[in-house]
């Protein structure tokens, strides 16, 4: 059975006629020594890695967004979060110019001639096309996804989360096809690994080609050099949206960390939360559901002893900002609603709909002494924006998850 397959899949197709080698399928249409198999390799390492580190951050940050039962995560350090969502965002805008990059070492390969000798050449182009379109998805909707800019009619966290697995599928499959490459693309030049599996012709002809790659008018150290920039400019004018120090040169952030009410970012508005009225009205209340319910005015609220903690803002966009944050422990507020400190509760908005109108607190959170329902931020009552009249900051999580407006608190 294996034996048929592996005839019907390297059967040889017929070639198209010769009278199609025009333009790009001419022979020796692409003479440029930079689209080579070593260049192609090791700039496939430097991507392959980013979109390793990007899938595993995501992966993570979809864990604690969604957590099973199985996954724990952990109230401490509170710039974990910080540092993982921060690096997923950076390596996947890193990727992009890797991507360009890489794509023009190869693209070549596109007008081989003939364009399939054979089924599995058929499945294998095919296969490439999944792997071109997933990591190209990818990499673009997370970039309008940071610029918040949404022009599709799917969930983006869904879509992201699932194509992630498309796309890392498809490098982990195109890596394994092409594992022979590879190897002799990132072996030292001249050394028997760099012709491994070549016929002499072939050794003789590789050896040339990296030769001539050094007198052509862009050399192969000169076409690293420019990768390596244009990779790393990215990163720069990036990165200070998570890195405070490099905020004022990070100019294609989309947020500065201390830009915004009260020196802190604002992703969702009271106005677009649709809360204006009810967060400013009198009548306020914050229910806390236990055997003993509390039913507390503001004035309640600051009844309780004030704990301040320095807490940072974290954004699956990717941006971080510290603030100072004043209000009521929620272990305490539990405890006098007569729950244990350790409860897992379920934190509600005065917003009337939306995702993220409400956000569970794990076990972790719910009986760290620096998880707070906070009342004032830098000092100040919180803006209307940040959340007022009270809100919730936890250490350690999405700033998503810390919900803003918030009139109940139930055991989940």
């Amino acid at each position: 059975m294996t034996s048929a397959l592996d005839r019907a899949l390297g059967a040889r197709l017929p070639a198209p006629p010769d009278a199609l080698r025009r333009g790009p399928f001419r022979p020796g249409a692409f003479r440029s020594p930079l689209h080579s198999e070593r260049r192609s390799a090791r700039v496939g390492g430097f991507l392959g890695a980013a979109f390793l580190v990007c899938f595993l951050t995501g992966l993570l940050s979809h864990l604690i967004q969604h957590a099973p039962g199985w996954f724990v995560w952990p109230a401490s350090p509170v710039w974990l979060y910080g540092v993982t969502q921060g690096l997923h965002v950076t390596t996947g805008l890193t990727a992009i110019p890797l991507l360009l990059v890489k794509l023009w070492t190869v693209y070549p390969k596109l007008f081989e001639w003939p364009p399939a000798g054979s089924p599995s050449r058929v499945v294998g182009r095919l296969s490439i096309l999944v792997l071109v379109g997933a990591c190209a998805m990818q990499l673009v909707t997370g970039l309008l996804n940071t610029a918040q800019w949404y022009p599709w009619g799917f969930f983006f966290p869904d879509a992201h989360f699932w194509t992630g697995w498309i796309a890392i599928g498809a490098v982990a499959v195109h890596v394994g096809a092409k594992a022979p490459e590879i190897r002799r693309g990132l072996a030292r030049r001249g050394s028997p690994g760099a012709v491994a599996g070549l016929t002499p012709e072939q050794a003789d002809e590789r050896t040339a080609v990296d030769g001539a790659a050094e007198q052509q008018p862009v050399s192969r150290r000169a076409f690293v050099v420019a990768a390596g920039l244009g990779a790393g400019a990215v990163t720069v004018t990036m990165v200070g949206q998570t890195f405070s120090p490099l905020a004022d040169v990070s100019v294609l952030a989309p947020r500065h960390p201390g830009v915004g009410p009260q020196d802190l970012p604002v992703r969702q508005t009271a106005e677009r939360a649709g809360v204006t009225g009810t967060a400013l009205d009198p009548a306020y209340r914050l229910t806390v559901e236990g055997p003993d319910r509390l039913d507390l005015t503001l004035a309640d609220l600051r009844a309780f002893p004030q704990h301040t903690e320095q807490l940072p803002i974290t954004c699956v966009e990717g941006w971080s900002a510290g603030g100072t944050w004043t209000g009521v422990r929620l272990a305490d507020l539990l405890a006098a609603a007569g729950l244990p400190r350790g409860t897992a509760v379920t934190v509600e908005s005065l917003q009337p709909g939306g995702l993220y109108r409400a956000s569970t607190v794990a076990p972790p959170h719910a009986r760290s002494p620096r998880t707070l329902l906070a009342l004032q931020l830098e000092g100040e009552p919180l803006h209307l924006d940040h959340g007022y009249p009270v809100r919730l900051i936890a250490p350690n999580r999405p700033g998503v998850m810390q919900t803003k407006w918030v009139t109940r608190v139930a055991p989940a």
